[in-house]
């Protein structure tokens, strides 16, 4: 196993398939994504307008580079239909060195 060196997992949540199938394209088709793999059937708990609040939701995982955060953010909350789209950055601490440099070239390829 490798250390990370930029790479990051970006969780968001969805209000369901389609929207994460429409967010996960719009990723991937800039290149702001190598890969975006979708859980159906995840059930958010939280704070909303101070009540507490649950919805049936979609999560996408999504693997790039820590450089491409700020990107991403921007086109979530473009395409999303949430007012506060959940948008969160974990850093790869370590990994499959083969994984880590395949997700590099993907998102540096620029859009196809």
């Amino acid at each position: 196993m490798t250390s990370g060196s930029g790479q990051v997992v970006v969780l968001v949540t969805a209000s369901s398939e389609e929207e994460s199938g429409k967010i996960a394209d719009t990723l991937l088709e800039q290149r702001k994504a190598a890969c975006v793999s979708v859980v159906p059937g995840v059930v958010s708990r939280f704070w909303w307008q101070g009540k507490l609040d649950s919805a049936r939701e979609s999560l996408l995982i999504i693997k790039t580079r820590a450089a491409l955060v700020p990107e991403i953010v921007e086109l979530v909350k473009k395409v999303h239909s949430y007012t506060v789209p959940e948008v969160v950055a974990l850093p790869v601490v370590a990994g499959n060195r083969d994984h880590l440099d395949w997700l590099d070239r993907e998102t540096t390829a620029g859009p196809s």
